[in-house]
């Protein structure tokens, strides 16, 4: 088996690209109070409407422990509003406030800009094969990703 360089791993680079991105979002939300939890549910909320916890979590891809929390957080900022769900008295739903909304659209003007200079990078056709190339990965990741009850069935060693 030929050795590879690490530098040359797929997963290498797009762990790099994935930091880079994460740096540059974190740098501007930081100046809006923002973590990238709380900037994606705001833009969840602000799309989709009223949700619950569990919905979201499942949206922004946390834990419903950790969507609790930033929910908390976010509503201490005055950037969302809960209240009980007409369906289900146990439940809330969560929604922006004209606050929220205002900080979003702020926040949003701002993290739009990487967006338009990455895609400003590539000819439409590039884009369109790099989106396509991008979603093709993510479904071998998420394919190849060991699921919690498998791992719980299998013997320990």
């Amino acid at each position: 088996m030929s050795e590879i360089p690490a530098e040359e791993y797929l997963c290498t680079r797009i762990r790099r690209t994935e930091q880079a991105l994460m740096t540059h979002h974190e740098a501007v939300l930081r100046g809006y109070g923002l973590t990238m939890t709380q900037y994606t549910v705001l833009l969840t909320l602000s799309r989709e409407g009223g949700m619950s916890g569990a919905q979201l979590a499942r949206a922004c891809g946390v834990t419903q422990q950790t969507m609790a929390s930033v929910l908390t957080g976010l509503q201490n900022k005055r950037l969302i509003a809960r209240e009980t769900s007409p369906l289900h008295a146990k439940v809330l739903v969560t929604s922006l406030t004209d606050q929220g909304q205002e900080v979003l659209d702020r926040a949003y003007q701002e993290v739009i800009v990487l967006e338009r200079a990455l895609t400003d990078a590539f000819t439409p056709a590039e884009h369109a094969a790099f989106c396509e190339l991008l979603d093709r990965a993510t479904t071998i990741l998420a394919r190849q990703t060991p699921q919690a009850e498998a791992r719980s069935a299998r013997p320990h060693q």
